[in-house]
């Protein structure tokens, strides 16, 4: 048996948390440079507000409706989601964190009253994190996260699913009939994996509810649509074809992108910014325990700004040797921003991505008895870099992001909090679980 934990509006949650003023209000949290509603409160969904819907669409609701907006806070919500899955770790042996604010458990072999368990759970995290959750308990991952789905809307909306089933619906408990009932009332769309445009295609050729999907023929949805909807299909039906991944595989790639706030015009500008892209680049690099055999840099102009000057760069240079260290990163990637930039362009975005990656130790050796000579000397030098990485991050992790920096991530703003190519986050509420000089302070 499987369990799906999904912490309910989670970025709007997040925020409310420390300002509980919001509770109960329409909230929407906006994407980088404050352009787009990324999170919204039900209330906020209630006012009509859109998932992605742009800014400038709904802003005026703030005044004829109370709507209240906050720019994104990632890095608090990062934080709170950490303590969330911690507290959910405790109640299963295994564990996969799908997203920020999803995690599945795996229950084989527990025999506790799941929904006893669930709501135990639920109510640990809530004390302790301040975070509402809903939970979905099914036999295959696909059916614990359609129950999580009409838990949380039988607790949003009374009356379209049975009150019982509310914050915790386990599937186990239910007869078949019952089941049949759920899911003839289940828009097909609401299933894991079935996207807008598979659902147009499967509404076009009858099947508009998950009742609908779970009795068509397999062998068909595979020629028609292909082996992931059929086994889609077999997950409803109770088969499981997905096990947890406790031990998710590293990444193949790590890209860290933004637009920019303000234009850049300086090639000073572009250098901070890529620095800064590259160094927590090789920061998540470090975290999985790989090196990177490639790294590529991009900037551009905005091809939205149809009367301006348009340029873009976007190299890839391979490394002499694989390396995480950000000072050989960064500066590898200075150099190429001062070769490749050009005046009188308006500059909009730009991005550092690591490819090749391998683990730690697997490199491929040369045969060149000079150059291995070079590497037993240079070996020292290396693991004292390694460890000199080793304690930035540490900082970092224990005293708040950019408290360590390389010298050029600072080289632009003069080392100022604010940067010139900084995302305009002009309602970001404080980082309060992860800044010291951000704590919330209790007056009583």
């Amino acid at each position: 048996m499987y369990a799906l934990i999904d912490g309910n509006n989670f970025y709007v949650s997040c925020e409310r948390v420390f300002a509980p003023a919001l509770v109960g209000k329409p909230v929407v949290v906006l994407s980088s440079n404050d352009g787009a509603c990324i999170a919204r409160s039900n209330e906020a969904k209630e006012l009509g507000v859109k998932m992605a819907q742009p800014w400038f669409q709904v802003k005026h609701l703030e005044r004829s409706a109370g709507l209240i907006a906050v720019s994104a806070n990632h890095e608090l919500y990062g934080d709170m989601s950490a303590r969330m899955m911690a507290v959910e770790a405790r109640y299963a042996p295994r564990q996969e964190v799908y997203s920020v604010d999803e995690s599945f458990l795996d229950f084989s072999g527990v025999r506790d009253d799941l929904v006893a368990t669930g709501k135990a759970m639920r109510a640990a995290i809530l004390k302790e994190t301040g975070l509402p959750t809903s939970v979905g308990f099914g036999a295959t991952k696909t059916l614990a996260k359609l129950a999580n789905h009409i838990g949380k809307t039988a607790d949003r909306k009374p009356g379209s699913y049975p009150a019982s089933l509310a914050q915790v619906c386990d599937f186990g408990r239910l007869e078949q009939h019952e089941l049949d009932a759920l899911f003839a009332a289940t828009e097909v769309g609401s299933v894991w994996g079935v996207r807008k445009r598979i659902t147009e295609k499967l509404k076009a050729g009858g099947i508009d509810t998950v009742l609908d999907l779970v009795r068509a023929d397999a062998s068909s949805l595979r020629r028609e649509f292909s082996v992931t909807l059929e086994k889609t299909l077999l997950e409803l039906r109770g088969t499981s074809c997905m096990e947890v991944d406790d031990a998710p595989a590293p990444r193949q790639q790590i890209l860290v992108s933004r637009s920019f706030g303000t234009a850049i015009t300086h090639v000073d500008g572009i250098i901070e910014a890529v620095s800064e892209f590259t160094s927590r680049a090789a920061e998540r690099l470090r975290g999985q325990g790989s090196v990177a055999g490639a790294l590529g840099i991009f900037f551009m102009t905005s091809p939205f700004r149809q009367n301006d000057r348009q340029h873009s760069v976007n190299l890839t240079l391979p490394l002499i040797r694989p390396t995480a260290d950000s000072a050989v990163l960064v500066s590898t990637a200075a150099v190429a921003v001062r070769a490749q930039f050009r005046e009188g362009f308006n500059y909009a975005k730009a991005g550092a991505v690591l490819t090749d990656l391998r683990p730690v130790g697997q490199e491929q050796g040369e045969l060149d008895l000079f150059s291995a000579q070079e590497e037993e000397v240079a070996a020292p030098a290396e693991r004292a870099r390694a460890k000199l990485m080793t304690a930035m991050d540490a900082l970092n992790h224990r005293f708040g992001r950019d408290s360590v920096r390389l010298g050029s991530t600072a080289a632009a703003s003069s080392g100022a909090e604010i940067r010139v190519w900084a995302t305009k986050q002009e309602r970001r509420s404080p980082r309060f679980t992860t800044r010291w000089d951000e704590m919330p302070v209790v007056r009583a």
